[in-house]
């Protein structure tokens, strides 16, 4: 996860599970800024990815909202959601 999207989560009030997970996240350096790397299952990256939801807002500077698109894609690609209502049915 961007790092500026871990410093929005610390700053929010969460579940102790979710708390564990970003207290034992290994932090990387990237340039600039960092990465935190952690290890969950998909259900804690969907709540973390819910609770960042206002980093997409007009509030947000650019670089929140594009940390949170990251986040976001990344997410995505790992843990893709399932969509239970767009499966495919053939006729016989």
């Amino acid at each position: 996860m961007p790092g500026k999207v871990a410093d929005f989560l610390r700053a929010t009030e969460l579940e102790p599970a979710e708390r564990t997970t970003l207290d034992q996240g290994v932090t990387v350096r990237r340039g600039q800024g960092y990465t935190l790397r952690v290890t969950a299952v998909p259900a804690i990256h969907r709540r973390l990815l819910d609770l960042c939801q206002t980093l997409d807002g007009t509030a947000a500077v650019p670089a929140q909202r594009k940390a949170r698109r990251e986040y976001e894609n990344r997410v995505n690609l790992h843990a893709p959601a399932t969509n239970l209502g767009s499966q495919s049915r053939s006729a016989t």
